[in-house]
């Protein structure tokens, strides 16, 4: 059995150790990142200036989403930030900014309504499974917006000029995917994740055939021409 030498003091000694031990426990494992640029092609054959709403992910990694509290406002008639990207188990609040009515529904998956409100109350949902929802508001058929949730923590969205990193991968072969609104999710890139420092994959999206179709309201019909 391990014994402290008379000429040390227990009462000083054992939090000493104690610290030493929570410091190697907490030490973290090796892990790399990835990094890279994607392109959105667009229905003119030219490339998107602005990727900011585009999503990137790595599949099939393990690791648990962490579950966060995010915010998307709605405010001038719009949804911000259009796009957001959270783990599972986050809850996202939906604040009406404006002085009039709006809400918040998705047909998506379960799909869920959260009625109408105006400024200053709140409503809010948790995303328990992964999958792309996408949210509309019941009186302004222009307001739109996706939250796309993931089952891992690896995902990021992407920088107005298509720059991206993925951070903290233990090092392994992974396939990385981009996803956009537009475009859907394109093919995946094989990249090797070293223990530590950077892998790099480009990442290409085709929103060619692309064409807009106008969603319905809640109850499944267009929306009033009426103009709020």
């Amino acid at each position: 059995m391990f014994q402290l030498p008379r000429f040390c003091n227990p009462r000083v000694l054992l939090p000493v150790l104690f610290g030493l031990f929570l410091g190697f426990a907490s030490t973290s494992a090796p892990a790399g990142d990835i990094v890279g640029r994607v392109e959105l092609i667009e229905k003119n054959g030219k490339k998107a200036a602005d990727l900011s709403d585009v999503v990137v992910y790595v599949e099939s990694a393990r690791g648990k989403a962490k579950p966060g509290r995010d915010v998307v406002s709605m405010k001038g008639k719009s949804f911000s930030p259009h796009v957001l990207v959270v783990g599972t188990g986050s809850t996202v609040e939906f604040p009406n900014q404006d002085p009039i009515l709006h809400n918040v529904f998705s047909i998506s998956g379960e799909g869920f309504d959260l009625g109408l409100y105006k400024r200053p109350k709140s409503g809010s949902r948790t995303f328990d499974k992964p999958g792309v929802y996408t949210l509309y508001c019941n009186i302004h058929p222009q307001m739109s917006a996706l939250v796309v949730v993931r089952d891992n923590p690896y995902f990021a969205k992407a920088a107005p000029d298509g720059s991206f990193r993925v951070e903290g991968l233990p090092a392994g072969d992974y396939k990385v995917m981009a996803f956009h609104e537009r475009a859907g999710e394109g093919m995946p890139v094989a990249v090797k994740v070293p223990a530590t420092g950077e892998a790099e994959a480009d990442l290409s999206l085709d929103a060619t055939s692309y064409k807009r179709v106008q969603h319905k309201n809640k109850y499944g019909k267009d929306y009033s021409l009426k103009v709020y």
